[in-house]
């Protein structure tokens, strides 16, 4: 298992995951609404996300989609078109590397960079941060908080960047944690994922949003997920 492996593996659905859903609910994803939110990280990517934008369209959805910084600039147009959908684009840090290996100045700056440069194509400042892998740590939160982001991890996932699970297993990851008033985890590109990853990322984001519809559950993005902040 490669380094990013053991961290995925490891540290945010092993040790953080299953605990933040019932000791800090707000920071797993947890609202006390009949809706799902749909997040998607580590884009944008030219080469799969506008696949994942497709269906989306086509299921008439809209999702909190979790930017690498360093991706944005490159991709400017795809950001926009991510924007004028209606989707919600949030901070994942400048780079993927793991909070814990980052300075609290260089977190603050990456997380300020990926939000300005959010801003400064979309025109709306971002809410919501998401560090890489889930791991959190005092200075990624007091980093988020002073650039006035709320930090959000997730309830469910589908581990989807897994060479070991095909569509039908994520569907069934997700299907065994998430509840109504949940938050889904997905990845619209492989960079940092098995190769191909987003493929089947792609399948099951669309059975998963054929199950929701017929069971008449209310799926968004996260500015829909609380009364408070919809």
């Amino acid at each position: 298992m490669t380094g990013v492996g053991r961290i995925r593996q490891f540290v945010p659905g092993a040790l953080y995951g299953p605990p933040l859903r019932w000791t800090t609910p707000r920071l797993a994803g947890r609202s006390d609404r009949r809706h799902i939110a749909l997040t998607l990280d580590d884009g944008p990517d030219p080469a799969s996300t506008p696949a994942l934008l497709t269906t989306l369209r086509r299921h008439d959805v809209r999702a909190t989609f979790f930017l690498i910084g360093e991706h944005i600039g490159a991709n400017r147009d795809l950001v926009s078109e991510m924007h004028e959908e209606g989707h919600e684009l949030a901070v994942h840090g400048w780079s993927h590397r793991c909070t814990l290996l980052l300075s609290p100045a260089r977190l603050r700056r990456d997380i300020a960079a990926t939000a300005g440069a959010i801003a400064e194509i979309t025109g709306i400042v971002p809410r919501w941060y998401r560090p890489p892998y889930g791991v959190t740590t005092i200075a990624s939160r007091d980093a988020a908080v002073g650039s006035d982001l709320a930090p959000v991890l997730w309830t469910a996932w589908g581990r989807d960047w897994s060479r070991h699970v095909d569509a039908r297993g994520v569907v069934d990851r997700v299907g065994r944690t998430l509840r109504p008033g949940g938050t889904v985890l997905l990845h619209d590109t492989d960079r940092y994922s098995a190769p191909g990853s987003w493929l089947r990322t792609n399948d099951a984001l669309n059975e998963l949003l054929t199950r929701w519809s017929a069971a008449t559950i209310p799926v968004g993005p996260l500015r829909d997920h609380w009364a408070s902040t919809a």
